[in-house]
C-alpha cells in the first residue's frame, strides 16, 4: 500500500515536502517514482530512485528544483519541493515495485498512490 501526504496550497517560489509512505511489502522494494498530473494534461515523471534510493531520473522541469530520496528501510518516499511554479500544480503520484531498474513511466509500476493535490499560485 502506497499513501501519499504533504501536499497542499504554496505561493510561487515556496517549499512543500511530500511523502509517501510504503507498506505491505517493504523488503522487496527496488525502485520508486514520483508522478503528477494537472488538469487537462498527460500524467508526467517527477522523480525516479532505484537500488537502494540512488536517484536516477529527474523531470526536465524539476530539475535543480526537487529532490526525491528514501528512508533506509524504504518506508517512505519524499519528494522536496523547492522554489516551486505554478506550473508545478497537480496531483502527486508515488509508485513502486520490486523491479531493480529505473523506470520513469507510471504504467509499469505494479503498484501506486491514490495521489495527493499541490497547488502552486
Amino acid at each position: 500500500q502506497l499513501v501519499e501526504s504533504g501536499g497542499g496550497s504554496v505561493q510561487a517560489g515556496g517549499s512543500l515536502r511530500l511523502s509517501c509512505a510504503i507498506s505491505g511489502y517493504t523488503d522487496d522494494v527496488e525502485r520508486v517514482s514520483w508522478f503528477r498530473q494537472a488538469p487537462g494534461k498527460e500524467r508526467e515523471g517527477v522523480a525516479s530512485t532505484y537500488t537502494h534510493g540512488r536517484p536516477c531520473s529527474y523531470g526536465a522541469s524539476v530539475k535543480g528544483r526537487f529532490k526525491i530520496s528514501q528512508d533506509d528501510a524504504k518506508t517512505t518516499l519524499y519528494l522536496q519541493m523547492n522554489n516551486t511554479q505554478p506550473d508545478d500544480t497537480g496531483i502527486y503520484y508515488c509508485a513502486a515495485d520490486g523491479r531493480p531498474n529505473c523506470c520513469t513511466r507510471a504504467d509499469e509500476y505494479d503498484f501506486r498512490g491514490q495521489g495527493t493535490q499541490v497547488t502552486v499560485s
